[in-house]
């Protein structure tokens, strides 16, 4: 079973988000989308916001992931998330808010253009999945 699967830990500051056996996992990183599967070469990555799919033995599970490190290791990897969602637990009108605020922030030129950025990208991911439910 050890070629077949790999255990997963994903670490949210409030909760132990999903802990269990998967066959495949991805996310986005700063390098882009990073799938996995057992026996991957060990690395650590930085990860951007972007959608988590996680296929495990009752099928493929999907989540908002926002920001974090994973540390990745042959049979293991660990994801502390600075934030991570199902879709159930998403408020699309709150993330339709988030949106707006952020474009209004990109349009000010006196804003932190990063910090703004970062935040359309977290929107756009919630509301992409929000839509999913």
């Amino acid at each position: 079973m050890a070629d077949k699967s790999m255990e997963v830990k994903i670490i949210a500051p409030d909760r132990v988000f999903y802990e269990g056996q998967v066959s495949f996992i991805e996310f986005n990183t700063t390098e882009g989308i990073m799938g996995i599967y057992p026996r991957h070469i060990p690395t650590t990555v930085v990860i951007s916001p972007g959608v988590l799919k996680v296929v495990d033995s009752e099928g493929e599970k999907i989540a908002a992931l926002h920001s974090g490190f994973a540390e990745i290791l042959g049979d293991s990897i660990t994801i502390l998330a600075e934030s991570v969602e199902w879709p159930d637990e998403i408020d699309e009108k709150r993330a339709e808010e988030a949106r707006v605020r952020a474009e209004r922030r990109i349009k000010d030129s006196s804003q932190d253009l990063n910090r703004a950025e970062l935040a359309l990208k977290r929107s756009l991911v919630r509301m992409q999945l929000s839509k999913r439910v």
